[in-house]
């Protein structure tokens, strides 16, 4: 009833063809009709004696099952539940992922920063995070867009938020909990992978209609992210809400367990990125970010996220639509949002960052809807 009086959307956008079209899988997840990756990953054999295999031969492994769980998920979209069949095994696929993730962690590459550095050993990269992750809050979500938040007996979307980010963005209105001004410990609690599986099986019993894995940044919590699903024994969509500036072997891990994706897109500059998001890794922002946002769309569901920054409609808003038209246009959603408000570094230093540090006015606003609607690309539902 609450959903009904106050985001009436969240039911209405199920009626458009489009939407259950392009996220038929986490809609169907959603309510508990189809399994969720996760769930599936679990019920795959792996091999014995993980552990002592070479990081070569694990990946070579990793992509014989992927194949298999490819197969799997067409079954059991067309199937449904079967709680028979998706009994967990050991070790299963997951195992392998949780193992290819601590393998990661020694010399850290879970995004493409590639710090390099052994957070086992308690050393620290660009996201300033060692082995341990650490959640500034948790619960139902109900301002995300429409799908997300469920039906009339459902509860918003199970959001938890991690602290750090590997990006540093001058505008960030997450600031404290991403980069807070004193340590990162006392920004939030530490969790483990059991204490973050109870946490979302919490939301999901309480009606969340998936979780919603956010910050900050969730990259750099991915192994214990991975490692809380060898818990969480209930059936619910899992969301990855991120920057998208991950590795691909990152990439390789996610794809068999992200049920949608809600990806940012903020640049196609990569010089925006290096000059408001300290993006300064390897490779360039926007090679990266294409790069995941294909690899994300052959492999579940996304509504994609861009943030339109006033003065940026040319040299990034308008490219980026571009390239979703060009791209992705049949199989996504886009959330073309005006929600920009100078915070941050921009807030104190308005006359650093002149060309952001005011709202978007409407007129930028019209002419980016202007120009979607030009290409083609499918936003109303979610903007």
């Amino acid at each position: 009833m609450w959903i009904r009086l106050f985001r009436p959307d969240a039911s209405l956008v199920w009626r458009d063809p489009e939407v259950k079209r392009r996220l038929g899988w986490y809609r169907s997840v959603m309510l508990d009709e189809t399994p969720a990756k996760f769930m599936i990953v679990k019920s795959i054999k792996a091999v014995d004696g993980l552990k002592e295999l070479r990081e070569e031969k694990l990946w070579n492994l990793h992509e014989e099952l992927h194949e298999e769980a490819e197969e799997l998920f067409k079954q059991y979209y067309e199937s449904g539940v079967d709680y028979e069949k998706l009994k967990p095994v050991q070790p299963s696929y997951l195992d392998l992922k949780i193992e290819l993730a601590r393998r990661i962690l020694r010399r850290c590459r879970f995004c493409e920063w590639r710090c390099g550095v052994d957070r086992l050993s308690g050393m620290r990269g660009v996201c300033k995070l060692g082995e341990k992750a650490y959640v500034a809050s948790f619960f139902h979500h109900y301002g995300e867009e429409a799908p997300l938040i469920g039906t009339d007996k459902q509860g918003g979307s199970g959001t938890i938020f991690f602290v750090s980010c590997n990006f540093h963005c001058v505008f960030c209105q997450n600031w404290d909990i991403s980069h807070p001004r004193g340590k990162l410990e006392d920004a939030g609690v530490e969790v483990n992978a059991k204490t973050l599986a109870a946490i979302a099986k919490k939301l999901r019993a309480d009606g969340a209609a998936n979780i919603n894995y956010v910050g900050g940044e969730p990259t750099p919590n991915l192994h214990v992210i991975i490692e809380s699903l060898r818990y969480l024994d209930v059936n619910v969509p899992i969301l990855w809400n991120s920057n998208m500036y991950m590795s691909g072997e990152s990439m390789n891990l996610l794809k068999d367990l992200v049920d949608i994706w809600l990806p940012d897109f903020k640049y196609w500059s990569n010089e925006c990125a290096r000059r408001l998001s300290n993006v300064r890794g390897r490779l360039g922002y926007r090679e990266v970010v294409t790069r995941n946002h294909l690899i994300a769309a052959r492999h579940g569901d996304m509504i994609i996220r861009h943030l339109v920054l006033p003065n940026h409609l040319e040299c990034d808003t308008k490219p980026i639509l571009k390239w979703i038209s060009e791209n992705l246009k049949d199989r996504v959603l886009v959330n073309i949002m005006g929600q920009y408000r100078p915070d941050h570094l921009v807030l104190e230093n308005p006359e650093r960052y002149r060309d952001v540090s005011r709202r978007p006015r409407s007129d930028e606003m019209h002419e980016a809807y202007s120009y979607a609607d030009e290409l083609g690309i499918v936003y109303r539902p979610v903007s």
